[in-house]
């Protein structure tokens, strides 16, 4: 009998993960607002949230395992709201909740790794660490096997710097001293799916790669993959932003990946943003024109 993963929040990391399940003869469930097309194209089964709730509560009591992939709102977490009795009764062999190396807060461009306390500096990373300890409550009042992912900034096909560099939008802002952790969604995927098959409960992951990078030198790199001039340089303090976007430039930090490596065995795909980029790049190119 298939093993069944239900993915509350099936998006684009998702997207990665469940053809892996489905080659290994997983059935999969996967919630959206409304993308039911591309959720059935990645080999999910398609549910609304808001509006099968107890088709979904139903398949969480089933399941062999569960990724909560949808993050806080000003309520709290979503997925607590919806489902904190479905989850109670469920039975999960392993249950995974995608949460932010965002909580590390602003570290000044040091290094931190999964014991390094929390200290969030935006309200998307306090909003985390909230979330994260609501689900740890609930895995201890419940017996629920979780393991915590802190994913870095993700990137991969259709989610980075190439269409802003066509559309002629993209800047290079500049912080002197900034840098970001960065994860390609395959190797979120790959992640995700060692710990699947071999659970840690209570488990903390950070997932990012071994490149820790100014935002600036990424985008230049892709500006030459696609033979395009980089863009002109804006100092942080002259650029028209937006909060959200500015509030990204608040925190400065280098992730460690040593945990997924050690304890999961993860060769990653794509250990840097260079060799990533590429094999983007590269696979546009293998498309046949006006794909």
């Amino acid at each position: 009998m298939a093993k069944e993963m239900v993915i509350l929040g099936h998006g684009y990391s998702a997207g990665y993960l469940t053809p892996l399940l489905r080659a290994q003869g997983w059935r999969v469930t996967g919630t959206t607002r409304g993308r039911m097309a591309q959720v059935a194209a990645a080999g999910a089964d398609p549910l609304m949230w808001p509006g099968d709730e107890t088709e979904i509560a139903d398949r969480l009591t089933r399941a062999d395992a569960i990724l909560i992939s949808a993050a806080p709102g000003p309520d709290g977490d979503p997925v607590l709201a919806a489902f904190d009795g479905a989850m109670r009764r469920a039975r999960p062999d392993w249950l995974g909740y995608l949460s932010t190396t965002g909580v590390y807060g602003d570290q000044a461009g040091g290094w931190v790794d999964e014991d390094t306390p929390p200290a969030p500096a935006t309200e998307r990373g306090k909003a985390r660490v909230q979330a994260e300890a609501a689900w740890r409550l609930l895995a201890e009042q419940a017996g629920l096997p979780l393991h915590v992912f802190r994913l870095a900034g993700i990137y991969g096909p259709g989610r980075g710097p190439f269409a802003k560099l066509r559309a002629g939008t993209a800047r290079r802002i500049v912080k002197p001293g900034q840098v970001f952790s960065r994860i390609h969604a395959e190797d979120i995927a790959q992640v995700l799916l060692a710990s699947i098959q071999q659970p840690e409960p209570g488990a903390v992951y950070n997932v990012c790669d071994d490149d820790p990078a100014a935002p600036q030198d990424v985008l230049a790199y892709a500006a030459r993959l696609l033979d395009l001039p980089e863009p002109p340089a804006v100092a942080l303090a002259e650029a028209d932003m937006s909060r959200m976007a500015r509030s990204f430039y608040a925190e400065s930090k280098r992730v460690s990946n040593a945990r997924i490596k050690r304890d999961l065995g993860i060769t990653l795909r794509y250990p840097d943003y260079r060799s990533g980029l590429a094999a983007i790049r590269q696979a546009e190119q293998r498309l046949p024109q006006g794909a």
